[in-house]
């Protein structure tokens, strides 16, 4: 029993990460209805850039929030200058650049900071939460910034102008239009927030894994799956979602005979396939529906 409650309770704290990255993920979806493949890649790049501002001597804190605006911006300018010039394209163009923007952003890093593994502080520290020894206060941290992150989300897109006005744009663009809102504008600061969360995403993860350049692909394939499997047009269900794969992540490697850390990301694909079969808007999503 006391195993079970480790894994849980470890599948938790690892799942708040993924739930960080599927966030993000749905984030772009509802701006522009693609999958950013290259989601991952900006996430490494936004901890590399907090990680060389600390290097030169400024608080963990003030790196982060400056990765944040940093990252916010960085979001803004790629759509602006890449995506935005092929809105109208077909799926498969969309697809390259996204493929074209990863390969872009790893080999830039691996440039500037090579491909050696570097140790990242935790702001949480690494000793037992509350002195239980079932979880660390690194992964309490996680739990908590994630959940913090989708009630503040939940704020910004229920009782603020901006907010709803995303919401209209994401939803119904043509609609949005009519009464005024910038759908353009909407659909860059979705990717704004969705670089900023995918900032956070890693910088929480990079005191488990280290930090380097590929740090973020099985990530990102979690994080896809979560996205997936809780819903691409909710971001309560990517929460959820995130939760969900973290716990069955651990839990089928540890029980089920066979399966060990080597198979851990091809369960997360079969989940992913298996949710599209079975239920395709995922668990909290909407069936989308269009007028022929």
């Amino acid at each position: 029993m006391e195993l079970f409650t480790n894994q849980v309770l470890a599948g938790i704290a690892t799942g708040a990460i993924y739930a960080c990255m599927a966030l993000a993920v749905v984030m772009i979806y509802q701006a522009i209805d693609h999958l950013n493949f290259a989601q991952g890649e900006m996430a490494m790049f936004s901890t590399f850039i907090s990680w060389q501002l600390m290097q030169w001597g400024i608080p963990y804190w003030w790196a982060f929030l400056a990765t944040l605006i940093i990252s916010f911006a960085g979001g803004i300018a790629i759509e602006r200058l890449l995506f935005k010039p092929l809105a109208k394209a077909p799926i498969l163009t969309n697809v390259a650049g996204f493929i074209a923007l990863f390969a872009i952003v790893n080999s830039v890093a691996g440039l500037i900071w090579d491909f050696t593994i570097k140790q990242y502080p935790s702001p949480f520290g690494s000793s037992p939460f509350l002195g239980s020894q079932l979880i660390s206060t690194h992964q309490a941290g996680m739990i908590g910034v994630t959940l913090g992150l989708l009630i503040a989300l939940y704020f910004f897109f229920q009782f603020t102008r901006i907010g709803l006005a995303m919401r209209a744009a994401a939803s119904l663009p043509e609609s949005a239009r009519l009464v005024g809102i910038n759908t353009s504008w909407m659909i860059a600061l979705g990717w704004g927030m969705a670089s900023a969360i995918g900032a956070i995403a890693g910088i929480l993860i990079a005191p488990v894994v280290f930090l380097e350049p590929n740090m973020m692909g099985g990530v990102l394939i979690y994080g896809f799956a979560a996205a997936v499997l809780g819903g691409l047009t909710s971001p309560l269900g990517a929460v959820l979602g995130g939760f969900l794969v973290g716990v069955f992540e651990n839990l089928a490697g540890t029980y089920i005979p066979g399966v060990g850390n080597e198979l851990k990301l091809p369960i997360a694909l079969a989940l992913i396939i298996t949710v599209l079969v079975v239920k395709p808007a995922g668990l909290l999503g909407r069936p989308i529906v269009k007028r022929v």
